[in-house]
């Protein structure tokens, strides 16, 4: 299975949909087909369309390769070109960040899972939690009781393996800031990995909302604190409420690329949700999306 890349010509956009493409024959663009290359933009192929739809952000094209198989590409439109998106965004109070796949390239609980020898396991999990298949909170535990990490786990985890921060982020938060636009993290991800991420960005701790992982005085793993709210799904946008009730921002933008992200816009939460889809992509997400960019770049422009 190959991950689709980007559709040409004339049609922006990544498509978010995996395609077995032993199915296609490789070729050049051709301005009667649809084209697309493959992830690493070395492969064009070139079909027919047999059905197009459009679902808001997502186009989805039925094409036909040439053994006959029949294949549905789903596009996601990269853009916040749209006027009421772009006002909104440069009018905010406030933007709140996720973590995982968004501030940062990898998903946190993965990265310790496989640092504990359970990263299939895990991934699996994660996948289902921020597509929004399961429960976040029944996925959290789920995936924590794989492998129990212990503190020092966790403490050798962080000293070999700092915060990878996504391309343009720190660009982005240092711009946010010089236009006096608050920063907060906002993440189902461990408070413990996302300090060293949050000191790399200068944000400060106290703009920091995320679930704790508890540990007993041995150091052995003693589950994670159930009072934080991001340790359920619906949680993001109870804490996006609490912050606006407390700080009185007018207009706050979520930032994110799953579906515990999506849930924070909703009346009195989020009042703009951004999908990030720079290293995942999940349609559900993007579907329901006010703008979705797979780049921070176009967010430091739009500003």
């Amino acid at each position: 299975m190959a991950f689709a890349g980007v559709l040409s010509p004339g049609i922006s956009g990544s498509i978010v949909s995996r395609v077995d493409t032993t199915s296609f024959s490789s070729g050049s663009l051709n301005p009667g087909l649809v084209s697309f290359r493959n992830r690493s933009l070395s492969t064009i192929f070139s079909v027919p369309v047999v059905e197009q739809r459009t679902m808001g952000l997502l186009e989805k094209f039925r094409v036909r390769a040439e053994t006959g198989t029949e294949v549905e590409l789903v596009k996601a439109k990269s853009s916040i070109t749209d006027p009421e998106v772009l006002q909104l965004w440069r009018e905010a109070d406030a933007v709140c960040f996720d973590v995982d796949s968004t501030v940062c390239e990898d998903e946190g609980i993965d990265e310790l899972a496989a640092f504990c020898g359970a990263g299939e396991a895990v991934a699996a999990w994660t996948a289902k939690a921020m597509g929004g298949s399961v429960p976040f909170e029944v996925a959290l535990t789920a995936r924590l009781d794989l492998f129990k990490p212990s503190a020092s786990d966790l403490a050798n985890l962080l000293a070999r393996k700092p915060p990878r921060l996504s391309p343009g982020i720190k660009d982005l938060v240092d711009k946010l800031h010089s236009k006096d636009k608050h920063v907060y993290l906002v993440s189902g991800g461990f408070r413990q990995m996302i300090e060293p991420a949050a000191d790399l960005l200068g944000i400060q701790k106290d703009r920091i909302y995320a679930n704790t992982l508890l540990f007993d005085e041995t150091g052995t793993f003693a589950g994670f604190d159930p009072n934080e709210p991001t340790s359920r799904s619906g949680g993001k946008a109870k804490v996006i409420e609490k912050i606006k009730a407390i700080s009185g921002y007018k207009k706050l933008v979520m930032i994110g690329d799953g579906a515990t992200d999506l849930e924070a816009r909703r009346p009195g939460g989020a009042d703009m949700f951004i999908c990030y889809g720079g290293v995942a992509v999940r349609p559900k997400v993007v579907e329901g999306s006010d703008a979705f960019v797979t780049t921070f770049i176009d967010l430091i422009n739009a500003l």
